[in-house]
């Protein structure tokens, strides 16, 4: 069975949602990020760079970065057709926005929420920010230019779609993402509405007034 560590409103989000859409059993091991869990010795020793999630595979093999877990599930389980099949064009999309959502969207996102992380001098967390904001706000409009409606690609949802949909719930300013990008708000409500995902949904994104519908 699958083990996977996580806590709320965290990247586990994702892989929660696709292993659940998959009817795959797996078992949730919490780490208590209000307590610093997640820079004690024992989780540690699972992930060394101390950041949630990790999921640790059928063989006891330990699996970090989110988007490593998504495309790892869809390939084990291509009944599913939640990813195109290695070599197809839409695969190669799926890797392409999947590692700029990773690198501009997520990072940007940390930046801007724990910016105090990225400066070694509290006088320049402000302009951290500033900066991630910008980021974010350049993402997301090349992302909401290429999806299709109501998924990336179109009808078919894939782990791409929840991917992006974590990634909007974390949005610095909803009503700005709605107006500016309304296809990205589309296709995090669409996802979020599934029945499998929405009771996690209330789980990590329950507490924000903005992403209740």
């Amino acid at each position: 069975m699958f083990k996977l560590y996580w806590s709320s409103s965290t990247g586990a989000f994702a892989p929660e949602a696709v292993l659940t859409e998959l009817d795959v059993p797996f078992s949730r091991i919490e780490v208590d990020t209000a307590k610093g869990e997640q820079l004690q010795e024992a989780y540690l020793a699972i992930n060394p760079r101390g950041q949630i999630p990790a999921l640790v595979l059928l063989d006891g093999t330990v699996l970090t970065e989110t988007a490593a877990m998504l495309l790892h599930l869809a390939d084990a389980h291509p009944q599913a057709g939640l990813a195109a099949q290695p070599g197809e064009v839409q695969r190669a999309l799926t890797y392409r926005w999947l590692f700029f959502a990773a690198a501009n969207i997520y990072e940007s996102d940390l930046r801007w929420e724990y910016c105090g992380r990225y400066t070694s001098e509290p006088a320049g967390e402000p302009g951290v920010r500033a900066a991630a904001a910008v980021q974010l706000d350049r993402s997301w409009d090349l992302i909401n230019r290429e999806v299709a409606g109501p998924y990336f690609f179109g009808r078919g949802f894939t782990v791409l779609d929840v991917y992006l949909a974590m990634l909007a719930g974390w949005h610095y300013d909803f009503g700005k993402l709605e107006r500016s990008c309304p296809k990205v708000w589309a296709l995090m409500q669409a996802v979020s509405r599934r029945p499998k995902i929405a009771p996690l949904w209330r789980v990590h994104y329950g507490h924000k007034p903005a992403l209740q519908w």
